[in-house]
């Protein structure tokens, strides 16, 4: 069984994304720093630095703030979109809890899903950074023809925390999908990536063990917008009743 959860101080622990939004490398770091600031006022549990927006050396400059700052009880990680071999070179750098991976299977054919296996064996052998792998994610491809029960048993032997999504972001992850997976993989961790409000987060996070929130911590609620600490407040404060 993964360790995952258990390097979080609270139960139904929350992510929140830095998505890296500027118009130039200053703006891009002032921001990521204003909004890691609000969510550790509210007591985010996690963030995750992504180049949703901004690129690689953005992302580098992020994840140095965060590792020479050495927040108390913040757990932060790193999703390097279409560039898994990279996120995995930014958390072993930087000392970044976990790495994302937007799918770990399903989203290639076979022949190409041996060489992305023998990938993940290679380097998870040389980071302690934990998975959380996409199964079925958004904007992924399904490639492997195979059935979702068993991308999801291939899955979980490449990460250590599913991640499950409707079909974009923002989207509401439906209950149903998050409880077939739930049935599926059964007390591996799972993590809801996408759509959780303050007003699913009590039934959503019933079944699933963590949630990654973006474009609700928003100002606009969309991925575009801005930070805003009472959202942020909102969910988690609503999140008690279930902590």
């Amino acid at each position: 069984m993964s360790d995952f959860l258990k390097i979080f101080k609270n139960k139904k622990p929350i992510f929140g994304m830095l998505h890296l939004k500027g118009n130039s490398d200053e703006e891009v770091f002032e921001r990521a720093k204003k909004e890691i600031e609000i969510y550790r006022a509210n007591n985010i549990d996690a963030v995750i630095v992504e180049n949703y927006y901004g690129n690689y050396y953005q992302m580098e400059k992020v994840l140095d703030y965060l590792n020479n700052s050495k927040f108390e009880n913040l757990i932060y990680g790193v999703n390097c979109l279409n560039m898994d071999v990279m996120g995995f070179d930014l958390a072993n750098r930087y000392n970044a809890s976990f790495v994302q991976f937007d799918s770990v299977a399903g989203h290639l054919k076979e022949r190409d899903d041996y060489s992305y296996e023998a990938f993940i064996n290679k380097y998870r052998k040389e980071s302690k950074a934990f998975i959380l792998g996409g199964v079925r994610f958004k904007y992924q491809p399904y490639l492997s023809g195979r059935t979702l029960e068993e991308d999801l048993k291939i899955g979980m032997t490449r990460c250590d925390a599913i991640v499950v999504t409707q079909d974009a972001t923002g989207q509401e992850t439906s209950i149903e999908k998050i409880k077939e997976f739930r049935k599926i993989i059964g007390d591996f961790p799972l993590i809801i990536g996408a759509g959780v409000t303050a007003e699913n987060c009590v039934e959503q996070l019933s079944i699933g063990d963590a949630a990654i929130v973006g474009s609700y911590f928003k100002d606009t609620y969309k991925d575009s917008g801005d930070v805003d600490g009472n959202h942020v407040k909102k969910l988690l404060d609503t999140l008690k009743k279930i902590r």
